[in-house]
């Protein structure tokens, strides 16, 4: 409306096009109120009022329909519907899923204001805006037609006598209706934001990206998950495999070979693909350990303590099997976490704690040492924070200088396989 030549383009005309309708189709949307009221109160005396709710509930959606259509007339984004698609086919799928998604209710709260308060502005808006000013400007056409030349009526108040003050009565309705554009394109632009706002609002389409992009984010560690454990059985049952007969092979090989530089070459070389043997077995457990796989978290974080250099108590109550997601990136949280205790703390022990209580994964890994841990040292935090944020799960660190340092983890879940394994 601030730009030049608002007058002179289709938007006033569109903007009095958008609340002539509005009057029309609020008008037909309060008839159908009231018939559809009456006829599920009459159904209501046999079904106990189960017609009425249904019929009240879903009166809202042709009107909202027909509501983001009109929004075309001064709104040029589009204005999508929020329903969501029943997951399986039939009327009852299809009113079992309106009936408990918001945007039916909201929908129908929008139907009622539009009903009762809204149509009527939009026709008084139409009435004052422009039908008023036309009346004006069609006051030498009226005199000519309808008083013969001789007089005739303007707004059945003031009666016109002369060609000149048609003509200037004319004038006025032109001035009027210039400036009752703008009075129009205003009421339209607020009617257009009001109904916007309550059935399609513009951050629905951000909210559908945030939960799209939330699902392609478990998708993701999903698929992650999946793909380690494939890496894992082929290394386990390929390289692995092929290693330990190489192993046996040049075991066998320095057993016959007599005393030489060939038996040192050979013995050499057993050593190394033993060694290699065992990088392997330790990248493969470090992939997806076995005992993370058949036994879970639990059994998983015992193996850990078992392996570390660090006496470590452990204290986990946990209700059987988790998500395989969330095993995974706790197992590996807490093998970070003794990893770094073991190499920068300075700990003499350490402590695994925490539980399953009110569908979250608490862990509690603390130690003795020295303290001072920071995220920006390189000790691996900011890479455990960002495998916990993949989950919408939450990490926190104290460590004040001297100690102790206490890291602790949030993973929102839900067992999978109720066991009743505690420690």
């Amino acid at each position: 409306m601030s730009r030049p030549g608002f007058l002179v383009s289709p938007w006033p005309w569109r903007s009095a096009a958008y609340l002539l309708t509005g009057a029309v189709t609020g008008m037909v949307a309060l008839v159908g109120i009231v018939t559809a009221a009456v006829a599920g109160g009459v159904l209501a005396v046999v079904l106990v009022g189960l017609p009425l709710l249904v019929l009240t509930a879903l009166a809202g959606i042709p009107v909202a329909w027909v509501e983001r259509r009109r929004l075309r007339l001064v709104d040029r984004e589009p204005a999508p519907g929020r329903h969501a698609a029943p997951t399986v086919g039939g009327l009852r799928a299809w009113l079992a899923t309106r009936l408990r998604e918001p945007a039916t209710w909201r929908e129908l709260g929008y139907t009622l204001l539009f009903a009762g308060l809204l149509w009527p502005v939009d026709a008084l808006a139409i009435t004052v805006g422009l039908l008023f000013p036309l009346s004006l400007v069609a006051a030498p056409l009226l005199m000519a037609t309808v008083g013969d030349g001789q007089q005739t009526k303007v707004l059945k108040q003031w009666t016109v006598t002369s060609w000149p003050a048609a003509l200037g009565v004319a004038v006025l309705g032109l001035v009027l209706m210039a400036l009752c554009g703008y009075v129009l394109g205003a009421v339209a632009g607020a009617r257009s934001a009001l109904t916007r706002l309550l059935i399609a609002p513009r951050d629905g389409d951000l909210s559908a990206r945030v939960v799209e992009l939330t699902r392609s984010r478990v998708r993701l560690v999903d698929a992650f998950e999946t793909e380690r454990r494939r890496i894992e059985r082929d290394l386990h049952d390929g390289a692995q495999q092929r290693l330990v007969a190489l192993t046996m092979t040049l075991g066998l090989a320095r057993l016959d070979a007599p005393p030489g530089p060939l038996a040192d070459q050979l013995a050499e070389a057993h050593d190394q693909a033993g060694k290699a043997l065992a990088e392997l077995r330790e990248l493969v457990h470090g992939i997806h350990p076995k005992v993370l796989a058949d036994y879970g978290l639990h059994a998983a974080v015992a193996d850990v303590v078992d392996r570390s250099p660090l006496p470590v108590d452990v204290d986990l109550e946990l209700p059987g099997r988790l998500p395989q997601a969330v095993e995974s990136a706790a197992y590996f949280v807490v093998c970070e976490a003794l990893a770094n205790i073991a190499r920068h703390s300075g700990a003499s022990r350490a402590e695994v704690s925490g539980g399953h209580r009110e569908g979250r994964l608490c862990l509690r890994i603390r130690d003795d040492g020295r303290g001072g841990a920071d995220a920006a040292a390189g000790t691996g935090l900011t890479g455990l924070a960002d495998r916990v944020s993949v989950l919408d799960g939450r990490l926190s660190l104290s460590s004040p200088p001297g100690g102790p340092t206490l890291l602790s983890v949030e993973f929102p879940c839900d067992p999978c396989e109720p066991t009743g394994r505690s420690a």
